[in-house]
This record gives structure tokens, sequence and C-alpha cells, in this order.
């Protein structure tokens, strides 16, 4: 505990999901927290639920205005920007590319998932100039990584995202102000429920249900919780990282390294099909 005394962080869409876990642990830890986020409703009641040190703005953050007005917020109160995590985001716009919706929805895409990182870096980046020092994260995610992990233009912007990071991560280092991102798996958010709820009466609920799931899709043999979205991100705003810009830190139980291993080696369907063709003798 105490990682982030004296210190002040904005997290966009801080109100849900790895946001909101990494909100609870930065305050654990004795930092000072702006959420900015467009669900009124949760951001106010996790606020008031973590006292003093935590504060809710209603932020959209595809608006310049709304971005600069939570930073203003927060180094009005403190005096300075210690951390801007820049975690906003959902899904957007899907399907096959042919389909691809290019009306409201790709804009809305658009400025959730790659205008609202660019407003962070901009606006955080006037008061860490000034102040010598400060850390810049954004969340990517594998999708940004590897093709076949999320929609077309989700991709495509959480790509631009890591561009997005090693570029101003140059610029920046001279002011020791670093820029990173965190690239998330498979991990239990709101974002892969689709707004869709359990019938009524369930004794469950939907990420309980697909808990058990998410734990077969990587090597890790557990689902990815905001938990450890939140631990990358207190190791990337605290002083155990200053010597670290420029990258995209891959949280993911091993997604992107293989897939997980079900059987033993002699079991695989490789060897099964080879097994009467083969000279034993011969290996």
């Amino acid at each position: 505990m105490g990682r982030l005394d004296g210190k002040t962080a904005v997290i966009t869409g801080g109100a849900s999901g790895m946001g909101a876990a990494t909100v609870r642990r930065f305050i654990a830890e004795g930092a000072a927290v702006w959420i900015a986020d467009l669900q009124v409703e949760k951001g106010e009641a996790l606020a008031a639920e973590l006292g003093v040190d935590c504060h809710f703005v209603e932020t959209n953050v595809g608006i310049e205005a709304d971005v600069e007005a939570v930073i203003a917020a927060a180094v009005s109160a403190t005096g300075r920007l210690d951390c801007m995590f820049n975690n906003a985001g959902f899904g957007g716009v899907g399907g096959p590319i042919d389909e691809t919706d290019m009306g409201p929805a790709y804009q809305q895409t658009v400025d959730g998932l790659l205008t609202g990182p660019v407003l962070g870096m901009k606006h955080a980046t006037v008061q860490m100039k000034a102040q010598a020092s400060g850390s810049i994260i954004s969340t990517a995610s594998v999708a940004g990584l590897r093709g076949g992990m999320g929609p077309h233009v989700y991709s495509a912007l959480k790509a631009a995202v890591i561009g997005l990071t090693q570029s101003v991560a140059v610029e920046l280092a001279e002011f020791h102000i670093r820029v990173n991102a965190i690239c998330p798996g498979g991990i239990m958010t709101p974002i892969f429920l689709g707004g869709q709820e359990l019938k009524a009466g369930s004794n469950t609920t939907l990420e309980d249900a697909l808990r058990p799931v998410f734990s077969t899709i990587q090597p890790i043999p557990r689902a990815g919780e905001g938990a450890d979205i939140a631990a990358m991100a207190l190791f990337l705003a605290s002083d155990d990282s200053t010597f670290v810009t420029g990258q995209a830190m891959v949280v993911d139980g091993g997604l992107t390294v293989g897939r997980r291993r079900i059987t033993a080696p002699e079991e695989s369907p490789m060897r099964q099909a080879l097994a009467d063709l083969v000279d034993e003798d011969s290996e």
C-alpha cells in the first residue's frame, strides 16, 4: 500500500469494468482519483463509496472540452497530474468489412477509441510538462496486435493507439513523462456482455456465466479480471516504472503466445493421425 501516495490520477471509463477496478486500486494505494465517464449513476456511486479522495466528472472522451475540464478539475484541486489513464472504450461498429456502418456509429467508435486517447494525451501533457513528470497510460488491446481478436474497426483503432503511444513517448521522454499502453486479452468486463441481461429470476450473473468460458481461451486457466489490468496500471503509474516508456504491455494470460495445451504431446491430434503410419523405430 502507498505506492501512489500524494499522486493525482484521471481515469476515463472509470465507472465500470477495468476502469473501476483501477480506480479502487489507485485509491487503496493512496492516490486522489478523478473518474471521467458517461455513466453518471455508476460513477457517482463509486466516488461516494470510495470517499473524499475519489471524484466523478461526467465526461465524453470524444469531446475536447469535456476532457480538458476533468483534467482541469484534478489539477485545480491538487496542483498536479501524475497519471492520465485513457481507458474508456467499447466494441463499436462490427460485422463483415463489406457491411461496415460508416454513419454516426462509425464516428462514435473513432471518437471513443482513438480521439479520446489523443485528447487525454494532449491535455495531460500541459501539466505534466510543467511539473517535469507524469505517466500517461492508454488501454489498447491484443486485437491491436493480432488479427481475429476483435471487430475490424476496433482492432484498427487499438493498433493506432499503440502507434500513438510509441510516437508520443519519444516526444515526451525528455520531460520525464512516460507514455505506455496496456493490451488486455480476455478480461471479464461489460464490453463482452454487449448490453445483454439475464432472464428474470436467474440466480447467477452474466459475468459468472461467462467466466468458465473465459478460463479456457488462454494458457493460464482462469478468466482475466479487471484487477489484472489495475495491477499493470498501478505499475505504470508508480515510480517503479520510471525507466519504462513507449511499451505495449500485454496482459492476456498468454493468449498471444499460443493456444492452451489441452492434451499431452503424445496425445496430440497430429501424433494420433500418424500413429499407424510412422515407423516407431525411425523416431
